[in-house]
């Protein structure tokens, strides 16, 4: 779902960075592949027309890593052209300067942040960069208030083990490990998903929450509420590897 939605965002942002011509591209925390499949898609360089074999520029390796082996097994079309590595982001199984581009979407809140980001910054080529996508759930705006769930994403995310308030953190984090950061926020406001609440139960809820959850739900609205949640969109360059 929000690989979906988060499309011309991301889209805009690798254009940006010039993937087209990126060599080594990392996708951190990969999950099943939704988006590097696309990163494997904006890497491919069509031969020119009459070009003879050999002459066409060496294909981009690009490779999913994320931490769940089954997780990684679970499509393996979407993974067509790239490679696998399962592992702990905190501790990345690739040599310093590996890369050239690492890209990471709504999977840093699941991190050690801060260790992630050193690791990242290891693994990156000099003028390399880490395009990043982002929420923050303590920036959530909703209306009516009766319909809000703001403070229940935060205790349930929490209680899994995520940072609620990652997005926020990144252009800090990142300018103190000596990186160049341009943040911007997703600017659309779009009509809320009921699927946000399918999502919101798979997290460890109380019963009290899950109630208060089915209450919210059975609410009849005569407009669309406002539900927003703020994606920051990362673009960081390492200039200097010393």
């Amino acid at each position: 779902m929000q690989a979906a939605w988060l499309a011309p965002a991301r889209a805009r942002l690798l254009r940006r960075a010039g993937i087209a011509r990126r060599k080594r591209i990392l996708d951190l925390g990969s999950g099943p592949g939704a988006v590097t499949e696309e990163l494997v898609r904006r890497t491919e360089v069509p031969r020119p027309s009459g070009a003879r074999e050999g002459t066409q520029d060496e294909a981009a390796l690009v490779v999913g890593l994320d931490r769940s082996l089954a997780v990684l097994r679970a499509d393996p079309e979407a993974f067509r052209g790239a490679s696998r590595v399962c592992a702990d982001a905190a501790r990345l199984p690739f040599a310093a300067a590996s890369f050239d581009l690492v890209f990471s979407q709504c999977a840093l809140m699941w991190m050690e942040l801060a260790a992630v980001l050193r690791e990242v910054r290891r693994v990156l080529q000099r003028e390399g960069l880490l395009i990043a996508i982002e929420p923050d759930y303590g920036g959530m705006m909703e209306y009516p208030d009766f319909i809000a769930t703001r403070d229940l994403w935060i205790a349930a995310l929490a209680r899994a083990g995520a940072d609620p308030f990652a997005g926020r953190k990144l252009s800090w984090l990142l300018q103190s490990l000596g990186f160049e950061t341009r943040i911007e926020l997703l600017p659309e406001v779009h009509p809320p998903s009921p699927e946000r609440f399918k999502l919101l139960g798979t997290l460890p809820l109380t019963p009290e929450e899950r109630h208060q959850i089915a209450r919210i739900q059975q609410v009849s609205l005569a407009y669309p509420p406002i539900v927003h949640l703020p994606f920051f969109l990362v673009t960081a360059t390492l200039r200097s590897r010393k």
